[in-house]
């Protein structure tokens, strides 16, 4: 008799093989939905608007679940308390790099990933080199990497991730540079950091890990997910092109800071906005335009301010605030320069 594990493979391996098998015959699921099953005309906007949410949303879902599953196995050997450890001994510059590239491996949300910031800062961890955690780990997270991906094809992909990371890394140091430290409120310095206790693990248990990641992450963001493709497949059937073109275009100099400001007040994660960039890019906004708009909604949301203010004084919340904007405003103009 087959033992529980042989089981289990057996098991995943046919659910890999049924979600390879939905994934080649997405196009055809959504042409049948709209226009057989709904009696939707070829063309029509209606039409447009529903092959696109019945195409997007499984293909996002089914590449988010299986890479978080990936990368919660891989984050299963670096935990936080390694990382405060390692940038702890770094000056600025090297700390940076190497704070931003740990973001990338964080799947936090603006909002979430200021308690970790203020861990890193508790811990001795240079302030511009934790500022460099806080910008990209919102911004440049697996979550959008894999989104950008399966939408836009690895260049847009490789484009977003090198100019995010350079973003966080020159913001960081800037910020440091700044000495702004007695700006940060005194009750953070505090707490007291405590480390963590570490376990080696069994590769069955970072298995576990890699389902829980699935369970928690996929779990929080799905319904984000489907409401960004909802409102990017409005966009996609409804919104004129040259209404888009006109307001997000690369002619108009004026459009790249217009977007970042626009995207201050909202919040949502990158799961949320990608099918909205989707769709903008679908209909005549400029990348560099769209890529500003992005950032600025991942990493200088609303709420996420509201959330530092009670770590930051307003100098130094205003200082950063504004050397993020600088570069993505950057981003937005040299990306509508270049392409």
């Amino acid at each position: 008799m087959p033992s529980r594990e042989s089981l289990r493979f057996v098991l995943a391996a046919l659910m890999i093989a049924a979600a390879v098998a939905l994934f080649t015959q997405l196009q055809a699921i959504a042409g049948f939905v709209a226009f057989r099953l709904f009696g939707l005309a070829r063309g029509s906007r209606p039409g447009a608007a529903v092959e696109f949410f019945v195409f997007e949303t499984p293909k996002v879902l089914l590449l988010l679940t299986g890479v978080v599953f990936v990368v919660g196995v891989l984050r299963s050997y670096f935990t936080p308390e390694r990382a405060r450890r390692l940038l702890a001994g770094r000056r600025e510059g090297a700390g940076n790099v190497l704070a931003a590239m740990f973001g990338v491996a964080t799947p936090f949300c603006s909002c979430s990933a200021v308690p970790l910031f203020i861990g890193f800062v508790t811990a001795g961890v240079p302030l511009g080199v934790t500022f460099s955690f806080l910008i990209s780990a919102p911004m440049v997270n697996e979550v959008a990497l894999v989104l950008l991906f399966g939408m836009f094809g690895w260049k847009v992909a490789a484009i977003y991730l090198a100019t995010g990371l350079g973003v966080a890394i020159i913001a960081g140091w800037t910020l440091g540079r700044l000495r702004l430290e007695r700006h940060v409120e005194a009750w953070v310095w505090d707490i007291q950091s405590r480390p963590a206790a570490e376990a080696s693990k069994r590769w069955a248990d970072r298995i576990v890990d890699g389902r829980a990641a699935v369970r928690e992450i996929v779990g929080k963001v799905w319904p984000y997910v489907v409401a960004g493709i909802a409102v990017g497949a409005s966009i996609h059937g409804y919104v004129p092109t040259n209404f888009m073109a006109s307001i997000m275009g690369r002619d108009a100099w004026w459009s790249v800071p217009l977007a970042v400001l626009a995207g201050i007040p909202l919040y949502a994660n990158a799961a949320g906005i990608i099918p909205v960039v989707q769709a903008l890019l679908g209909k005549g906004a400029a990348l560099g335009t769209v890529l500003a708009f992005m950032m600025s909604v991942i990493a200088l949301s609303l709420p996420e301010m509201v959330i530092l203010r009670k770590v930051l004084r307003p100098r130094l919340l205003v200082a950063f605030v504004g050397i993020v904007a600088a570069g993505i405003l950057c981003v937005g103009w040299l990306f509508n320069a270049i392409l």
